[in-house]
C-alpha cells in the first residue's frame, strides 16, 4: 500500500516520499482525521453555546465573536490537521516545503476572512447607529468599507505571493506607478469621492438640512459618492458634485437653533408724542404674548421720508420657518388691533404739497 502511495506522489506530483514504517503513516493519518473531526465538533459546540449566550446580552461584542467563529472554514481546519499529522513522519524537504506553504496560505486566507468579517461587523454597527441621526454618512460609509476591504485582500494577495517565493517588490512598485496613472485619469471622480468622505467626517450638513448655495436653495435629499441632491423650494431637484459643493459658500439653516428677527414699522408724522412713547411697549407686549419668543429691543429709530420708524428685534426659539411666520403674523395682527384702538395710523408713502394761501393738499 505504501509503495503505491509513493508511486502515486512521484508520478503525479513529482514528490519523493521517504521510507517510513507503516505504523507511523497510519498514526499520521489517524491524527489528521481525528484532529479535523474534533476541531469541527468543538467549533460547532462553540457556535451553539456562544450563540445562546449572545442572544441574552445587549452588547455586540459577543455577537461579533460568534460571527468570527462561524467564518472559520473547513479547509483551514483540514490543512491544520494535515500539517499536524505530518509532524509524525519524516517527509522529504520538498514535501515539507509544500505542507508548510499550504499552512501559511490557508492561515493568510483565514485571517483575511476573519478580518473582513470583523470589518463588516464594525461598519454595520456604525451604520445602524448613524442611520437615524445622520443618513448621509451611510453612503460614504459604504465607500470606506469597499476601500478598506480592497486594501485587506490586496495585502493578503501580496503576502501569499511572497510566501510562494515570488518577488513582490517589483509588483508593489508597478502597482504604485499604475495607481498614479489611474489617479490622474480619474482625478475628478476621486475628488468627488474624497469630498464625500469629507462630508462624512466633517459633517458640514446632513440629509434634511436647508442649504443656500449661491443663488440656489433647498433641502438636502441625498448625499452620494459623487453628487449631492437638493430639493428646491419650487420643487425641482438640484444636483451638485461633492467637490464643487464644498468649494462653495454654504449657508446651512439646518444648524440654526434660533432665528433673529428684525422688522420696522412706520406711523404717520401726525401721531402725538404721548402715543409715540407707548409704541415700544405695545411692540414688546405683542412679542412676549407669543410662545417660543425672546424680546430683545424696540426703539423709535429714525425720521423717515414719510414715516416715523420704529425698529424692533426679537428671537424665535426654533429654526422652523413656518413657526417664524406664524409668530410674525400673530404679532402683526395684535399690533393692528392695538393701533386701531389707540387711533394710531400706520404710515404709507405720501407726498404733501404746500401751496401759498391754500390748505395743505395731500397727493
Amino acid at each position: 500500500m505504501i509503495e503505491w502511495v509513493k508511486a502515486f506522489f512521484k508520478e503525479y506530483f513529482h514528490l519523493e516520499l521517504t521510507d517510513q514504517p507503516i505504523e507511523l503513516w497510519a498514526l499520521a493519518v489517524s491524527v489528521s482525521i481525528g484532529l479535523f473531526l474534533i476541531s469541527k465538533l468543538i467549533l460547532r459546540l462553540l457556535v451553539r453555546r456562544l450563540g445562546k449566550i449572545s442572544s441574552h446580552t445587549h452588547t455586540k461584542v459577543d455577537d461579533g465573536i460568534v460571527s468570527l467563529i462561524k467564518k472559520t472554514q473547513w479547509w483551514f481546519l483540514a490543512v491544520v490537521a494535515i500539517f499536524t499529522g505530518s509532524l509524525f513522519v519524516d517527509l522529504s524537504e520538498q514535501l515539507q516545503t509544500v505542507v508548510h506553504s499550504a499552512l501559511i496560505i490557508a492561515l493568510l486566507l483565514q485571517i483575511g476572512l476573519w478580518a473582513n468579517s470583523a470589518l463588516k461587523s464594525i461598519l454595520e454597527h456604525y451604520r445602524q447607529t448613524k442611520l437615524k441621526r445622520d443618513p448621509a454618512s451611510v453612503t460614504a460609509l459604504n465607500a470606506v468599507g469597499m476601500f478598506a476591504t480592497g486594501l485587506l485582500w490586496l495585502a493578503v494577495f501580496l503576502l501569499t505571493l511572497d510566501n510562494l517565493g515570488y518577488d513582490v517588490t517589483a509588483l508593489i512598485a508597478g502597482l504604485g506607478v499604475g495607481g498614479v496613472a489611474v489617479a490622474l485619469a480619474v482625478q475628478n471622480i476621486l475628488g468627488d469621492l474624497f469630498a464625500s468622505l469629507s462630508i462624512l467626517v466633517d459633517k458640514p450638513f446632513v440629509i434634511g438640512d436647508f442649504l443656500i448655495i449661491d443663488d440656489y436653495m433647498g433641502s438636502v435629499e441625498h448625499v452620494g459618492l459623487k453628487t449631492t441632491r437638493i430639493r428646491s423650494l419650487s420643487g425641482e431637484q438640484l444636483i451638485f458634485s461633492n467637490s464643487d459643493l464644498l468649494k462653495s459658500r454654504l449657508r446651512n439653516y439646518g444648524r440654526m437653533y434660533e432665528r433673529r428677527v428684525a422688522f420696522t414699522i412706520g406711523v404717520t408724522y401726525e401721531t402725538p408724542r404721548e402715543k409715540l412713547k407707548l409704541i415700544p411697549g405695545i411692540l414688546q407686549t405683542a412679542i412676549e404674548a407669543q410662545e417660543k419668543t425672546r424680546f430683545d429691543r424696540s426703539h423709535f429709530a429714525k425720521y423717515g421720508d414719510f414715516a416715523l420708524n420704529f425698529e424692533t428685534v426679537y428671537y424665535v426659539l426654533g429654526p422652523d420657518y413656518n413657526l417664524y411666520m406664524d409668530i410674525q403674523q400673530a404679532i402683526n395682527l395684535q399690533l393692528h388691533e392695538q393701533f386701531e384702538s389707540l387711533a394710531i395710523d400706520f404710515a404709507y408713502p405720501t407726498q404733501v404739497v404746500h401751496l401759498r394761501g391754500e390748505s395743505p393738499a395731500t397727493i
